[in-house]
């Protein structure tokens, strides 16, 4: 005998994908305003945060696919928002580093990010929010335990 789906509205991945979608719209309307695209500001973000790192750990934190972070970078680079380098050791590694223009938009929208960031935690409340975040770690295949 299978086990009945469960309903649409009590269906987890169906969840999550609407949820992202009303998390991400104001972070939309927000990029809207810079010329860049959600994946370039997830890039930004972490190299911001973590600094210099090679394509495929920068690919793994921002939650992208490798060949996908490859196109990424080069449209960042042609924007002026980071730079490439080759590694010294293997030449086949590539290495990015956000550049001043790109954490500059960083640190002109991190005020409004910050307050789209409150407005979840004014809906949810302080320690849901974070409860949130703690078992949505759980699902990540990602997360180092």
């Amino acid at each position: 005998m299978t086990r009945p789906l469960p309903t649409t509205s009590r269906s987890l991945p169906i969840a999550l994908i609407r949820a992202r979608e009303g998390v991400m719209s104001p972070i939309r309307d927000m990029l809207s305003e810079t010329g860049i695209t959600e994946q370039q500001w997830r890039t930004l973000r972490v190299l911001g945060e973590f600094g210099r790192m090679d394509t495929k750990t920068l690919a793994d934190r921002s939650s992208l696919l490798f060949p996908s972070m490859t196109r990424i970078v080069a449209t960042m680079l042609k924007k002026g928002l980071v730079t490439q380098t080759q590694g010294t050791d293997d030449r086949r590694r590539r290495y990015v580093e956000i550049t001043s223009h790109g954490q500059r938009i960083i640190d002109d929208y991190a005020p409004q990010a910050a307050s789209i960031a409150e407005s979840y935690k004014r809906v949810l409340g302080e320690q849901d929010y974070e409860t949130l975040l703690d078992l949505l770690t759980k699902l990540d295949p990602g997360a180092q335990t």
